[in-house]
């Protein structure tokens, strides 16, 4: 299938066009390399199934067909020792592969990894609205897409990050829904974590400090510092307070030193600051 001046879906590939036609051109489309042989039954089974599924992406997707016996260098630079073998190449490197011949769902599970689905595409569209401040639509392209893929996880982050200020109840119970395994989880799990980080008494920062230079220990008072400064967003000192805190009573507020450092990292992500404070947390709690 392709159109005038048009690069076709499906095409044969060797090893002086591998490079510009599969590596660089995967980093505007996702390319499949169906890895084959005349000879092979299996092969001929996979084949036109790639082919269907490759046509009905209309153009999201590309199908590479390299010939083993006549690409036994290229087939072996990739490892092949089984055909049929698929390797799925995105952004210039290789995203998912399988091998053998898969029934024709197992195909179609494998490539919608690297595919967007017309959910993906809305999720994305909802996103830069949400990021040019139309919070109202995209909140109705988030739903739009929950009602037909109720378990969406960029609908579902998207969602619920929009709901935390006005419904913060209804947002993290959205946030908790966010499907494991996934970047989106990772971005909900800092959501939730620096919305509940936020979630202080409404103490002042500057009064408690002057509270507990005149009482250094009372841990109650450095307990709510640290509260405060979380709230405010200022980590590395709530951190030097929470770590006070583990130090002196590690059991203080039900263990809540120790997990509120807990979810400071999990909005720091990887950092110097979570490294140095977790390397320290760690010399508390083990020593």
């Amino acid at each position: 299938m392709t159109g005038e001046g048009m690069e076709p879906l499906v095409f044969d590939v060797d090893q002086s066009e591998f490079e510009t036609r599969v590596l660089e051109r995967s980093r505007e489309t996702p390319v499949v390399v169906d890895f084959w042989a005349p000879w092979c039954g299996p092969c001929r089974v996979l084949g036109p199934v790639l082919e269907r599924v490759t046509e009905e992406y209309g153009g999201k997707l590309l199908l590479a067909k390299v010939n083993v016996d006549e690409n036994q260098e290229l087939a072996g630079g990739f490892g092949i020792q089984g055909i049929p073998a698929v390797k799925v190449f995105k952004d210039g490197a290789l995203a998912t592969e399988f091998t053998g011949a898969l029934p024709e769902p197992a195909v179609r599970e494998v490539l919608a990894q690297v595919v967007p689905s017309r959910e993906d595409e809305l999720a994305l569209e909802a996103d830069g609205l949400w990021s040019a401040g139309d919070a109202d639509k995209a909140s109705e392209i988030y739903q739009h897409i929950l009602e037909e893929s109720p378990q969406h996880p960029g609908a579902l982050l998207g969602l619920g990050r929009g709901l935390l200020d006005t419904d913060p109840e209804r947002g993290l119970a959205i946030l908790e829904r966010v499907p494991l395994g996934g970047p989106e989880r990772n971005e909900a799990d800092r959501l939730i974590a620096r919305h509940n980080l936020s979630a202080g008494d409404g103490a002042d920062v500057e009064s408690l400090q002057r509270e507990l230079a005149a009482a250094p220990d009372r841990i109650d008072l450095r307990f709510r510092l640290a509260q405060a400064l979380a709230a405010e967003e200022r980590y590395e000192a709530a951190l030097e307070e929470y770590l006070a805190v583990l130090k002196q009573d590690r059991a203080f507020e039900d263990d809540g030193a120790r997990k509120a450092m807990v979810q400071i990292f999990e909005v720091l992500g990887r950092s110097e600051l979570a490294d140095r404070f977790r390397s320290e947390m760690a010399k508390v709690l083990f020593s």
